[in-house]
């Protein structure tokens, strides 16, 4: 399964995030916590460069927790200041680290009697909650919230306190990805639109990919008893399990494949991470 997923977009987004980063005090990563590595954009180490840099694990309440922590101590060790958080729930932990990533700023500025304002801009991939962090620290809904990627698509200051300003930016792919299973797994969170997948083929990835993680989540969810078995025949397993069936006993599985990834992104099979921090079991 090839996917092709740089919108012609993404290019002109990449220009105005290089040139907003330059006016900005603070850089807010957002990825998804299920996916610590897929869900990060590389092209986006270039663009922030030597600017304070925060790394927020959103959805950590859909992730593993142990897998989280894992994590965690691997960017840390990277030099990353990082944290696992729910922004519908934690967002105010991430106006405390933007404000003491900041500080040092504010008090120059102090000194010469000026009140600074710090200026905050968040970037991810698409549909990894940036657009949910900026409407929860502002208090009402600033942005359109959707679970499709592709919604945010200009660039908007928001004060969200008397010194405090945020910008939330479009969703940023990278232009090539020689990872196909890194592609996957975006798709998996909707990074990329359903409607450009072949949903078939990602349901049955998706599937096996949690087989390998996560397998109780899987048969217990889906009523699957044979922990062997992957692909096509896993597919309809599920199908069978949770009764989605055509004429003649057949396994429907356009249903199947819609509940499986439905279920996944709401977190209803539980709390996965599809990714191990690199060294993490040492």
């Amino acid at each position: 399964m090839s996917i092709n997923w740089y919108p012609g977009h993404m290019a002109k987004a990449k220009r105005q995030l290089t040139d907003q980063v330059a006016k900005a005090d603070v850089i807010v990563e957002l990825c998804d916590a299920r996916l610590p590595r897929s869900s990060r954009n590389p092209d986006l180490k270039g663009i922030i460069r030597a600017k304070n840099h925060l790394l927020i694990m959103q959805k950590s309440d859909l992730a593993d927790e142990l897998e989280t922590s894992h994590w965690l101590g691997y960017f840390r060790a990277q030099g990353l200041k990082a944290a696992a958080i729910d922004v519908n729930r934690q967002y105010k932990q991430v106006l405390r680290m933007i404000q003491a990533e900041a500080q040092e700023r504010i008090d120059r500025a102090k000194e010469r009697g000026v009140n600074k304002t710090v200026r905050a801009i968040v970037v991810g991939v698409p549909n990894v909650g940036k657009s949910t962090l900026i409407n929860r620290l502002y208090g009402s809904a600033v942005r359109e919230v959707s679970d499709r990627p592709g919604v945010t698509r200009a660039n908007q200051w928001v004060r969200v306190s008397p010194y405090l300003e945020i910008l939330d930016t479009p969703g940023l792919l990278w232009p090539r990805l020689d990872d196909q299973k890194a592609a996957l797994r975006l798709s998996y969170i909707a990074a990329v639109r359903d409607d450009v997948q072949d949903i078939y083929a990602l349901a049955i990835n998706l599937l096996d990919d949690m087989m390998e993680m996560k397998p109780e989540a899987v048969m217990s969810r889906f009523k699957v008893s044979d922990g062997t078995l992957r692909g096509q025949a896993l597919l309809d397993a599920v199908c069978y399990g949770r009764g989605f069936l055509l004429r003649g006993n057949q396994p429907d599985e356009e249903r199947g494949c819609r509940v499986v990834l439905d279920e996944f992104r709401s977190g209803k099979l539980g709390r996965i991470t599809l990714e191990s921090a690199p060294e993490a079991k040492a």
